[in-house]
This record gives structure tokens, C-alpha cells and sequence, in this order.
């Protein structure tokens, strides 16, 4: 995505993520100017197809939609989310050193370790009985 980004974000995360989610949570509750939509994609009503990806895609990594209808995946994903909090915060000075060449090639093999066995990590809900575990947020 190119430094103009069109708000709201969509930010495309696996509920069913212990990690993930409350990673969301955390943006959720900073969510600057409501400029962030939070879809679950482990959610049992999310439709992969309706933006033109499989759910095999979504699971894969994070994606990030601008207003637009250009997405960002994996770190990139992270660096568009986190333009969209004030200048000066903690996640845009995160981002400043997640963009330097070096540190962006490191940040996306740890990313994608990181994506690859995440399936491995506890999930969001023990009660489930589907396998298709998630937490309930209301939609932005």
C-alpha cells in the first residue's frame, strides 16, 4: 500500500488465536478515530470469498484492507495499522523500525515462524465444540 491510506481499516485476524486476539483488543480499545473495523475470520458468519481471498489465505497471515480495497499481509499488514495511530506513538515508532531494510527482512521471517505455528498456540475459547473457536466482539 502506498504511504495514502483510505480509512477505516479492516483488520482481518483469527479469533480463535489466543495471541491474536488479544492483540486485537489491545488496538481495539486505541482504536484511533474509529479508524480500524475488526473482522473475525474465524468467525462462523465470515464469507472469505466476499473479498476475493480463501479462507486458507485469511488463516495464513494477518490482512489489513484500506477504504480503497488494497490489502497489505503479514508485516506490511502490521506497518499500515499501525500508520493509522497518531504520530508519536508507540506503535508509529514501531513501525519506523519495522520499515528499516535490515529489521523489516528480520520482523518478516520471524512473522512468517511465527504464522506457520500458530495453530500450535492455546486457543481463544477450551469450550468449543466446532473447532471453530472465536470470541464475540461487536463489529465496528
Amino acid at each position: 500500500m502506498t504511504k495514502e491510506t483510505a480509512y477505516p481499516l479492516e483488520i482481518f485476524y483469527d479469533g480463535s488465536c489466543l495471541v491474536c486476539s488479544r492483540e486485537m483488543s489491545v488496538y481495539r480499545r486505541r482504536n484511533p478515530q474509529q479508524r480500524l473495523v475488526f473482522i473475525d475470520i474465524s468467525s462462523a458468519d465470515f464469507c472469505a470469498e466476499d473479498y476475493g481471498r480463501s479462507q486458507k489465505q485469511f488463516m495464513a497471515e494477518l490482512h489489513v484492507r484500506d477504504a480503497d480495497g488494497r490489502f497489505a499481509t503479514g508485516v506490511d499488514a502490521f506497518l499500515v495499522l499501525w500508520r493509522a495511530f497518531p504520530s508519536g506513538s508507540l506503535y508509529r515508532l514501531l513501525g519506523g523500525v519495522i520499515s528499516l531494510p535490515g529489521v523489516h527482512l528480520a520482523s518478516r521471517f520471524g512473522y512468517a515462524l511465527f504464522a506457520r505455528y500458530r495453530h500450535l498456540l492455546p486457543k481463544a475459547s477450551d469450550d468449543c465444540e466446532s473447532g471453530t473457536c472465536h470470541l464475540r466482539h461487536p463489529r465496528s
